[in-house]
């Protein structure tokens, strides 16, 4: 099975840790820190890859750091994971952006670290392993994986703040089989912009605004602390650069958990996207951090739904934005981009264009046809008032609470 075949969780938990394993543990982050350094040092310039990376630090670290032989190659793969994240950001040619390992962190997986059950978990140092507590509480969240034998340790995390110890404790379970939607099914339709990062058939709307705008004062600040030029600068371009990230995730993850909610309340079986490709040919003011930002999106999508028995796919998005959703007639100017309104040259037909754009995504996987979404059974779109086929044909919500789900 490969990582895409797994759903993913993390735990955060405080660590009860003994004053005599205490220091093995801020050993074990100093010469952690000591070795993701030295794997970058060999690396920024030359590659980026995880086996690359590895093939050509390794030994180094093996030679120069009292990291065990598999901290080691996680050393390698967390520099690597810098060097890519740097090259991403367009900074592979600035001497000035190399990464720099500060964070009092510890990457672990299965072979460094072991839960057990007594909620106790071990931890390999530079020297010998220690055992600590788990501090949870008796109905904490944590339970639900540590209890749960359909979810495994993972790659965790060991994090060292204000003199205590937190392990973020990751947990993988085997990603649930969805079965295919039936003839009869319900689609999501989502389209993805650059005001609104997406709106739902269902008229949920969810804002683009201040994630943009985040993005737009990093470039800026960034430009100004490459000019500074000075290791302080450096520094503060990392951190600015880690916060502005995690909050473009965090939103994320909370946009997708609503999308799902969404299907589930409309008792949809499949949620359909337009197809992420080359977002800042098709979006006016879209750029590569749109495309990022769309691509995370479906990810987070994706696996929140499987979870849920959920289908997702992707449609050919051409003509969405243009067509009528009442009539069908498909007209450039049906869209009037300035206003994010939509207003059909034939019918009259008004609506905000990025609902109606949503609307057609869904119709994509009901309709038989060269653009439509191959392999998806499907007969109707959701609306916040119900569910309509191409056709017409509605049903809405307090008919549908009479129907037996699919």
């Amino acid at each position: 099975m490969t990582e895409s075949d797994y759903c993913k969780r993390t735990a955060v938990t405080r660590l009860a840790v003994e004053p005599r394993d205490r220091e093995r543990l801020l050993a074990m982050v100093r010469e952690w820190k000591r070795g993701c350094q030295i794997a970058v040092n060999s690396a920024w310039g030359r590659c980026h890859t995880r086996n690359e990376v590895q093939q050509l630090a390794y030994d180094e670290l093996r030679e120069r750091t009292d990291l065990g032989s598999q901290h080691a190659v996680l050393a390698t793969h967390r520099a690597a994971e810098a060097v890519k994240g740097a090259i991403d950001r367009g900074q592979a040619d600035d001497p000035g952006a190399k990464p720099e390992f500060t964070a009092p962190t510890v990457v672990y997986d299965t072979r460094t670290m072991t839960v057990f059950d007594d909620r106790t978990v071990s931890l390999t140092t530079t020297d010998e392993r220690v055992r600590c507590d788990l501090v949870t509480a008796e109905d904490g969240y944590q339970s639900r994986y540590l209890d749960d034998d359909r979810w495994e340790p993972a790659k965790s995390a060991l994090h060292y703040r204000d003199g205590e110890f937190d392990l973020h404790l990751g947990f993988r379970a085997s990603r649930p089989a969805v079965d295919p939607p039936g003839e009869d099914a319900t689609v999501l339709g989502v389209d993805l912009g650059v005001e609104n990062l997406a709106v739902t058939s269902t008229a949920e709307f969810f804002p683009g605004g201040e994630l943009a705008h985040r993005h737009r004062e990093f470039v800026d600040r960034r430009a100004s602390l490459r000019a500074t030029d000075t290791r302080s600068a450096r520094r503060t371009l990392r951190r600015t650069g880690d916060r502005t990230d995690r909050h473009a995730r965090d939103y994320l993850h909370r946009v997708a958990g609503s999308i799902v909610d969404e299907a589930e309340r409309h008792r949809c079986e499949v949620v359909a996207f337009g197809e992420l490709g080359d977002a800042h040919d098709r979006l006016q003011d879209a750029g590569e951090f749109h495309e990022w930002a769309f691509e995370r999106l479906y990810e987070f999508v994706s696996y929140r739904a499987a979870e849920r028995g959920i289908t997702v796919v992707q449609v050919n998005p051409e003509y969405t934005g243009q067509r009528c959703t009442a009539c069908g007639f498909t007209h450039p100017q049906n869209r009037d981009l300035d206003r994010n309104h939509f207003e059909c040259l034939k019918c009259g037909n008004e609506a905000n264009d990025d609902y109606n754009a949503a609307k057609n995504v869904a119709f994509r996987c009901v309709r038989r046809g060269p653009l439509s979404s191959p392999g998806v059974g499907a007969a109707y779109c959701a609306l916040s008032s119900g569910r309509v086929t191409p056709d017409g044909d509605f049903v809405p919500n307090a008919e549908l609470s009479e129907v037996p789900k699919t």
